[in-house]
């Protein structure tokens, strides 16, 4: 498989199952016996595997979301909790998702997943893309479905960076390129009617561009690997996306 295939085919796979356990249930009652709403534990969560930074470098690393849903998700919810111990706890809550998720797939399916893709993420520009580098620094798990959703949050979080990325290179500003992401996703963001930008061809063309430029950068990222391993990982990825729509929990 070629890299710029493998860069397509996952692009929404990728995705949804690297946020599949944000706003589960289960998530949310773990965030309450937390102190939190699921938000906040999303927020503070995600936020934290950057340490305890300033709130310069979180905001940047979550550069499509409006400043005040910034304030609420991590800069107020910090005075809540440690961002550094939630994020471990989010962690531990994406494990148990996975858990609740994974457990009819092939474990050596997985095991290939979670190997996969963390040396393309960990092969990808070091230290340029905040969370996908705030991720790495969790030791790949000894269970093969915990290694594979950590995986996925890794490929995630490195497509969400190569985006960030390609968005400035195609002189997109982060509002306009939510905003042509999709109006619900913005609205999500923080977003409101008042900030809604004109939407003109050229504002449009610079948005599929800005989706082919992030292609090619997950592309160019992929080529570390073989073509049987891109192979290999576009399957693993694909059984696990088909597992968000039939969940089977691990018994052993």
């Amino acid at each position: 498989m070629e890299s710029s295939e493998l860069a397509e085919l996952t692009t929404d796979p990728i995705q949804k199952l690297g946020l599949g356990f944000y706003f589960d249930p289960l998530t949310a009652e773990r965030a309450k016996e937390l102190g939190m709403n699921v938000f906040e534990f999303y927020g503070l969560g995600r936020g934290g595997v950057l340490g305890d930074v300033d709130a310069e470098v979180v905001d940047r690393a979550f550069t499509f979301f409006h400043p005040r849903t910034m304030d609420f998700l991590f800069h107020r919810a910090r005075a809540k909790a440690d961002p550094v111990a939630t994020a471990r706890e989010h962690v531990l809550a994406a494990y148990a998702f996975a858990d609740r998720t994974f457990g009819a797939l092939d474990v050596d399916v997985l095991a290939d997943v979670g190997a996969l893709a963390r040396r393309v993420t960990s092969e990808a520009e070091p230290g340029h893309h905040l969370l996908a580098t705030g991720y790495l620094q969790y030791p790949a798990p000894a269970s093969a479905v915990h290694a594979a959703y950590l995986g996925t949050i890794l490929l995630r979080e490195l497509r969400g960076g190569a985006h960030i990325d390609a968005v400035a290179q195609v002189g997109l500003t982060p509002l306009e390129a939510c905003y042509l992401q999709d109006d619900s996703v913005f609205k999500l963001h923080g977003y409101s009617d008042d900030d809604v930008p004109p939407v003109t061809p050229e504002l449009e063309a610079k948005k599929i561009q800005a989706e082919v430029v992030t292609s090619r950068l997950m592309a160019r990222y992929f080529s570390v690997l073989s073509g049987d391993e891109r192979q290999r990982l576009a399957d693993g990825t694909l059984a696990m996306f088909a597992a968000l729509s039939d969940p089977v929990a691990v018994t052993s």
